[in-house]
């Protein structure tokens, strides 16, 4: 096995892999809606400035609530299985 084949073995198994930030809030919020995604992370772009914008910036600039927002995706997606 090559190093392409290693890395693309690790992508397959990856829930993330392919799936952008902004997938990943509009995706949640087609399914939630804000406010139950505020009840699921208390973070003010869930409950005061609701927009797909507001949360990009955000999670890109705050890793400790972007790393709860994708375990609460994952959870959604291994749920969906």
């Amino acid at each position: 096995m090559d190093k392409e084949d290693i890395e693309a073995q690790k992508n397959k198994n990856n829930t993330l892999h392919g799936v952008t930030l902004e997938n990943i809030i509009t995706t949640l919020q087609d399914v939630y809606g804000w406010d139950k995604l505020a009840l699921r992370l208390n973070v003010n772009c869930f409950k005061k400035d609701q927009s797909i914008k507001s949360c990009l910036n955000f999670f890109r600039k705050t890793p400790w609530a972007r790393e709860k927002l994708e375990k609460i995706y994952i959870q959604y997606v291994n749920n969906r299985k």
